[in-house]
Order: C-alpha cells, then sequence, then structure tokens
C-alpha cells in the first residue's frame, strides 16, 4: 500500500498556490484604488480652480483681453497675448515648478455683445477638467 502523504503535500501546494493568487489580486485591487481616489482628488481640486477662475474671469467683464488680463491681476497670474496662466505644484501651491496649470484663454463668438472663454487645468499635457464661461458685453442694448 502506498502512502497518502505526497497527495496532502500536493494538495497544500495546491492551496497555498490559490491564496497567493487571490492575494495578489487583492493587492493589486488596492493599489488600483489608491490611484483612482488620488485621481479623483486631482479632478476635485482641478474643477475649484477651473471654477474660481471662471467666475473671476466673467465677473471682470468686457472684451476677453481686457476680462483675461484682469483675471490675471486679481487671481496672480500670468497674462500674455491673449492666454492666461499659472502654474502649481504637487500640493497645488502657485509656483514656477509646477505640475499642474491652469490656463484661459477667449473663444471667438459671432453674437455680438456675447463673449466666452475656455478654462482648462492640465497635468503634462492631459487636461484634467476644463469649463467654458461666458458673460455678455456692457452697455449691450436690446430691442423690445
Amino acid at each position: 500500500m502506498r502512502s497518502k502523504a505526497p497527495l496532502v503535500l500536493m494538495e497544500q501546494m495546491v492551496m497555498l498556490l490559490v491564496f497567493a493568487l487571490a492575494a495578489a489580486l487583492c493587492l493589486q485591487a488596492f493599489a488600483k484604488s489608491d490611484s483612482i481616489s488620488k485621481r479623483g482628488e486631482e479632478r476635485d481640486r482641478a474643477v475649484i480652480l477651473c471654477q474660481s477662475a471662471a467666475e473671476v474671469i466673467r465677473s471682470c467683464g468686457g472684451e476677453p483681453a481686457r476680462a483675461l488680463s484682469s483675471a490675471a491681476e486679481q487671481l496672480g497670474c500670468h497674462y500674455d497675448q491673449g492666454l492666461l496662466w499659472a502654474d502649481y505644484d504637487e500640493s497645488w501651491n502657485s509656483g514656477s515648478d509646477g505640475v499642474y496649470r491652469l490656463t484661459a484663454q477667449g473663444i471667438p463668438n459671432d453674437t455680438p455683445g456675447l463673449y466666452s472663454a475656455q478654462v482648462a487645468v492640465d497635468r503634462e499635457g492631459e487636461t484634467l477638467f476644463e469649463i467654458t464661461v461666458a458673460w455678455q458685453g456692457e452697455g449691450i442694448a436690446y430691442a423690445q
């Protein structure tokens, strides 16, 4: 009669292999959920930054160039040749060596007295969030 020890040992090895595979899958799931959480946090911060910039641009009013340059002064951003921009580091602090970049620029519009701008936050060339803001020009008369 043969010994059953090799079968028991083989069964233990298979159970260990299955456990190791399950542990690896769980570890991957936790790592993926962490990266998804960080990505969501980035997007939340980008949304808040875009919304704040859009509200300041809209409140400045007037022609897009004027609105963007005035908004740049209020937000502490740079403005040159129709483009507002600011760089932010990993902790979302304004800085010169930024990972994130806020940009805003006017969008051409065919409707007289209606102006708009595109506001976006990018991370290394990938857009995290963008929003279009529109406002009316000053002194527009409407037919009644």
